[in-house]
């Protein structure tokens, strides 16, 4: 078969209209919130989480050391590849605060 007997025929897809994110979509506080809670669940199974107060710090209401704090961290990075520099490990200290630092790095 020489090319002067092939034929193309057009053709067109149908499109469907989608939502295309580079990323995971945008996270609301209360999904932050939520992610923390489950972090620090994994992390300190054993603290009842359910009165934790948002505005009152962490280290006031759980038994967490040093090595919780950067385990908390380092889940935060690896959950949500997100990097908190060192001097930034202060604003950490509540849920409120935790919350309003990560929120514009979820979104």
């Amino acid at each position: 078969m020489d090319n002067s007997q092939l034929s193309l025929t057009p053709f067109t897809l149908p499109l469907t209209p989608f939502t295309f994110y580079l990323s995971e979509p945008p996270m609301t506080n209360e999904e932050i919130r939520q992610a923390v809670m489950d972090i620090l669940s994994d992390i300190s199974p054993d603290e009842d989480l359910d009165h934790l107060d948002d505005n009152a710090p962490f280290r006031d209401q759980l038994s967490l050391d040093s090595m919780d704090v950067m385990d908390i961290i380092l889940e935060l990075r690896k959950r949500y590849r997100i990097n908190i520099p060192e001097e930034d490990y202060g604003k950490l200290d509540t849920m409120a605060n935790t919350v309003v630092y990560l929120a514009p790095m979820l979104e």
